[in-house]
Parts: structure tokens; C-alpha cells; sequence
């Protein structure tokens, strides 16, 4: 039998899955976050923490107009993102494979 993947519980949540698929080439706002997400300002903020708390998330304070914070994977977040697709693409070939079994 092969062996599961193990998931990064830090990207293994929904909300926080589609936050490092929006940052992992772009920097964005908290407010581009918030409008692409449909989050309140406070469960946006939580699921930042919890990846700036990982060592996965920069964040920068800009000022273009007005200023702005805006969020980008770190080096160690894109890393650990990738992987976590990955893990995810193993356990898509796994379960196609149990399929055609």
C-alpha cells in the first residue's frame, strides 16, 4: 500500500489554501484579500497571523495614494505551499489509482 501524503496543517485549511494561492506570485491589499475572499475584517486578519506566525506570510507597509499593508508568501511559505500541492497531487493520483483497481 502507498504511503498518504502528510498535509502542512498550516495550508491544510480552506480559507488559508486559497490565501497562499492568491499570494504565491502576487503581493495583494488586505483589502484585495478581503474582496476575493469574502472574509470579514477580523477572519482575514486571523488566517494572516496564522501564516505570518508560521514564517510563511511578508507583509509591507506601502504608500501609493494612501498607505496600505500589503501580504506576500515568504521564501519558506512558497516552499511549503508547493509542497503541500504536491502532497495534494499525490493523494489525487493515489485515489485515481484506487479507482481503477
Amino acid at each position: 500500500m502507498a504511503d498518504l501524503p502528510v498535509f502542512d496543517p498550516v495550508f491544510h485549511q480552506t480559507v488559508r489554501t486559497r490565501l497562499a494561492a492568491l499570494l504565491r506570485f502576487d503581493s495583494r491589499s488586505f483589502s484585495e484579500l478581503k474582496s476575493a475572499l469574502g472574509l470579514t475584517d477580523g477572519n482575514l486578519d486571523a488566517h494572516l497571523r496564522k501564516l505570518s506566525s508560521s514564517g510563511y506570510l511578508h507583509s509591507q507597509m506601502v504608500f501609493e495614494g494612501r498607505p496600505h499593508t500589503v501580504y506576500q508568501l515568504s521564501e519558506s511559505g512558497i516552499k511549503a505551499f508547493d509542497s503541500y500541492v504536491a502532497n495534494l497531487e499525490q493523494l489525487i493520483d493515489l485515489a485515481q489509482i484506487g479507482l481503477k483497481k
